[in-house]
């Protein structure tokens, strides 16, 4: 499976069609101005793991909306809350709240043989917090630019570590049926994620024939994204059902290019592609 959309957390956001945007127009009707839900599924095809040049397909559910003023932002395997409201004719807004997810990098789903012999690492559960600042209405009534990040640490056993995802996000209606959303990102790895995931020990060589390897904490990953969102009624503020495609690059970093993980047996540059469908109540 897929551990990290875009490379990050943060950006999985862009997994449904964001509501920001359009959320601030008060002129017509909008579903979005009060509570609502986005549900959906789709498909994304992805490398098998974080440095892997082997691509397979992953399904995964979605999530986003509003209940009693708290906001619910998908993550990759997980969610985030923020329970800091934007007034509605905001100028700038700020986020806040909790944010956990489940991550399965290697653990599910490793294509590579040799990287398969080394040992299936143990699911990641993460929990952490999210912050982050929205500007709206800058090149004209309807856009939204965000700066936001996560930090989480591993409270399941796997790596037992911290890691924190910087990210820009840039949203913006072509008009009432069709959505854009732009992103950047990057993650850092702390030591003990690093070593998990990175490092080569004697009993993995051993097993898989790849050399050691001591990893070291650092930026392990960056990336770029698009989503484009399309409602199928023509206006995505009635609700109802939309498409969505998205289109990444991630680039690994430091020791999560040099391990013998990626330099040998992966690549350092790395593709997403995905679709699906949502629908909005």
């Amino acid at each position: 499976m897929i551990a990290r959309l875009f490379s990050l957390s943060a950006v999985t956001a862009l997994l449904v069609l964001p509501a920001a945007a359009m959320a601030q127009e008060a002129a017509e009707p909008n579903v979005l101005d009060g509570d609502h839900l986005i549900v959906g599924a789709g498909g994304i095809y992805g490398p098998s793991y974080d440095g892997s040049d082997d691509y397979v397909f992953s399904p995964f559910p979605v999530i986003q909306g509003r209940i009693h003023g708290i906001d619910i932002t998908p993550r990759q395997g997980g969610v985030a809350l923020d329970v800091i409201p934007d007034g509605k004719d905001a100028r700038i807004g700020f986020s806040f709240g909790p944010v956990a997810s489940l991550s399965f990098n290697r653990n599910r789903q490793i294509a590579d043989s040799v990287v398969r012999a080394a040992g299936k690492l143990d699911a990641a559960v993460e929990l952490g917090v999210s912050g982050g600042v929205t500007a709206y209405r800058l090149l004209h009534d309807y856009d939204s630019l965000t700066l936001s990040v996560d930090v989480k640490r591993d409270i399941g056993g796997a790596y037992k570590g911290m890691t924190w995802s910087p990210a820009v996000s840039y949203v913006t209606p072509l008009s009432k049926a069709v959505l854009v959303a732009l992103s950047a990102s990057a993650h850092y790895a702390g030591g003990k994620y690093a070593r998990y995931y990175y490092s080569v020990t004697p009993v993995q060589s051993a097993a898989s024939g790849l050399p050691e390897y001591a990893a070291k904490s650092g930026w392990d990953s960056a990336g770029i994204g698009m989503l484009v969102g399309w409602d199928l009624s023509g206006d995505m503020r009635d609700g109802g059902w939309a498409l969505f495609g998205v289109l990444a690059y991630s680039h690994m970093l430091n020791d999560a290019w040099r391990t013998p993980y990626t330099a040998i047996r992966g690549e350092a540059g790395q593709w997403t592609s995905g679709a699906g469908v949502a629908y909005t109540f």
